[in-house]
């Protein structure tokens, strides 16, 4: 069991399978006795999930990215004190597809030029990185086609195209270069249980 909590972030872009080694590796370590909270972003908490509907669904232009940015960050805040804070409070393991890196990507850097007010309001209201985040580098046509084979309701996003896809890429691989000391990439170009196998790997590493 950890003594103390930790608090593990899944990133990358849309099909890159991140949800599913989320839910993995919350099972894995659940069976190795760990207190485990798996949790997801926008959401992971009542008033979250009520702005998840609110943001993921509809007009790829219903909202401006000035607009999201201040809805994703409410529903944030929101999640850190309902749910995240108080499980590493009580020594669980957290483990969240997505949190402040993806907003630093969707609107920080692929919907418009806003990384210093994502980092403003990020400062301001949520104060707190992930321990650590895995990255699950993807080929981005090989993603949007995931992404949109789920014929769900929420591809707001993916909507957008494959140019948003590219861009995202790069960004998220430039923000692991900026948070070297927690991010971990993992090709995700492979078959699922090799993916887990590397995660499971690097994240029994930080937990002993």
């Amino acid at each position: 069991m950890t003594k103390a909590g930790l608090f593990l972030t899944f990133e990358g872009i849309d099909g890159s399978g991140k949800s599913t080694q989320a839910r993995m590796l919350a099972d894995r370590l659940r069976t190795q006795g760990h207190q485990v909270v798996l949790t997801r972003e926008p959401g992971g908490s009542p008033g979250a999930e009520e702005i998840r509907r609110l943001v993921l669904e509809g007009d790829p232009d219903r909202w401006s990215a000035e607009t999201e940015l201040l809805l994703f960050t409410a529903a944030r805040r929101d999640h850190l004190e309902r749910t995240i804070e108080p499980a590493l409070a009580a020594g669980k393991v957290v483990i969240c597809d997505r949190f402040a890196d993806s907003t630093r990507m969707y609107q920080g850097l692929s919907r418009g030029d806003l990384r210093s007010l994502v980092d403003q309001l990020h400062s301001l209201m949520i104060g707190r990185e992930p321990d650590m985040t895995l990255l699950i580098d993807m080929d981005p046509e090989t993603g949007l086609s995931r992404a949109k084979g789920r014929q769900g309701t929420e591809e707001r996003f993916e909507d957008f195209g494959p140019d948003l896809q590219k861009k995202m890429r790069a960004g998220f691989l430039a923000l692991a270069d900026e948070f070297s000391d927690r991010f971990r990439i993992v090709d995700g170009n492979r078959d699922m249980d090799s993916v887990a196998k590397d995660v499971t790997d690097i994240v029994q590493a930080a937990l002993r």
